[in-house]
């Protein structure tokens, strides 16, 4: 049930509105001056002030300033005797939801709690995903127990207390989006925007837009001024995903921002201030791309205060199986199909892939099982054709080894022979090999 907080000194007044706001369904606390007032906000959990404007001990449009600094999630409604302009301007920038005046504006006192009511479950519930948002990007809820990869979560929590700037290195796949926010999460920026921008998606002068914004006039098109990414992160934290795409003079201006807070929108010449806290994440070796001339060395050491490597899927075996049952849980659930076990050959046909695509890779692969699957349990006959033949051929006992050029080779002719839906001779010209060396290889990696 609603609570009301009924704040007025008439006591015959306050009794007769209590009433009439019980009768809509709501519950009513009164109080008839401002130090009452504050003890039953303390006392209950209160959505609505209801506040004369004069009262013995203090003014209401004062009280409306305290309440907020002191509990933002009630709405306030101030009542007078007198309209008065000055006071009403006040009492909203003070934040109060409204400001009324008595005997005038008694009809509306009903709808106005409505509304006012509306608002406060409105902030409720988005406080309420909120949450949910935020125990969804927990550390708690990154999943896996291998050491190489539980020493990548201890680094990510240490960090996360304090605003250094943090790298994420790892292949594509690896979750350093996932990193990132759970970084965020677990910050004192926690509560801030936390903003996301992948900078290979975006041409330069583009993405040099979107996160810097831009005047308008700027260039053809921009009709309007832009708010910015970073604009849009201010006090809390921005991810730079895949930064080593990023061209040289975009990375110039965004150095200046590490530096001094500062950066310049596209077609302006005054600089933006900003607090924001940067996390980068990049597939490519920096180093490398610094000596090809791709990457600036100031920026680099700017971005890798402190390096975080996520292992890729292969060096964590250990966690295949964990990831994976949590995926066939996540999917059954979305498809309303029953939680399904896992066939020890299901589990091994897994374990003896690549997973170049890593946990991205493994997600969309237990999803396409779980669509697959019409029994309870998942079999090797609901995985992709070429990881049944990669189970196959560690069966025989010709187990292959993820770092092997064969690996490798195995790999591709397979796909190359799902592509010509199993013509050998086209399969070879594509391959450009004679007909009896693809079969022999077919023989020697038990393909069909």
């Amino acid at each position: 049930m609603s609570r009301i907080l009924l704040i007025d000194d008439e006591e015959k007044l306050r009794t007769l509105l209590a009433r009439i706001i019980g009768l809509e369904g709501f519950e009513v606390v009164q109080a008839a001056d401002c130090k009452s007032a504050l003890k039953k906000l303390e006392q209950f959990d209160l959505d609505i002030a209801l506040c004369d404007v004069k009262l013995p001990d203090g003014n209401g449009v004062e009280l409306s300033k305290k309440i907020k600094d002191r509990f933002p999630q009630i709405e306030i409604i101030l009542l007078t005797a007198y309209g008065n302009i000055a006071d009403g301007v006040l009492a909203i920038k003070n934040g109060a939801f409204d400001y009324i005046v008595k005997g005038d504006d008694n009809d509306k006192i009903i709808p106005l709690l409505h509304r006012a009511m509306e608002k406060v479950t409105l902030a409720k519930r988005v406080q309420q995903l909120q949450k949910q948002i935020g125990n969804k990007y927990s550390f708690d809820n990154i999943t896996g127990k291998s050491k190489i990869f539980i020493a990548a979560i201890d680094l990510a929590k240490k960090v996360a207390l304090t605003d250094t700037t943090v790298l994420l290195l790892g292949e594509t796949g690896t979750g350093k989006e996932v990193f990132a926010q759970a970084i965020h999460n677990a910050s004192n920026r926690a509560n801030k925007p936390f903003v996301a921008i992948n900078c290979s998606a975006f041409s330069k002068e583009l993405l040099e837009s979107e996160m810097f914004g831009h005047k308008a006039g700027a260039f053809t098109g921009a009709t309007k001024d832009k708010k910015g990414l970073f604009d849009e992160a201010d006090t809390g934290t921005i991810f730079l995903d895949e930064i080593g795409e990023m061209s040289l003079e975009l990375q110039a201006k965004l150095l200046r921002v590490l530096e001094t807070g500062e950066f310049i929108k596209v077609g302006e010449s005054k600089p933006s201030k900003c607090n924001v806290r940067i996390i980068a994440a990049t597939h490519r070796d920096l180093q490398k791309e610094i000596e090809a001339g791709h990457f600036r060395q100031d920026l680099f050491y700017r971005l890798s205060v402190f390096q975080i490597k996520l292992p890729p899927l292969r060096e964590r075996i250990i966690d295949i199986e964990i990831l994976t049952e949590h995926f066939v849980n996540l999917f059954s659930i979305k498809m309303g199909k029953k939680p399904k076990s896992l066939s020890p050959e299901f589990i091994e046909a897994l374990k003896h892939h690549q997973w170049q695509g890593n946990i991205r890779e493994l997600k969309n692969v237990i999803e396409r099982s779980v669509i697959l699957s019409n029994f309870d349990e998942l079999t090797l006959e609901n995985l992709p054709v070429e990881l049944q033949n990669i189970s196959g051929s560690s069966r025989t006992g010709k187990q292959l080894s993820a770092f092997e050029l064969a690996s490798a080779e195995k790999l591709h002719i397979q796909k190359v022979l799902n592509y010509t839906n199993g013509n050998k001779t086209e399969a070879a010209r594509l391959l450009n090999i004679a007909t009896t060396t693809l079969y022999r290889k077919l023989d020697e990696y038990n393909l069909s």
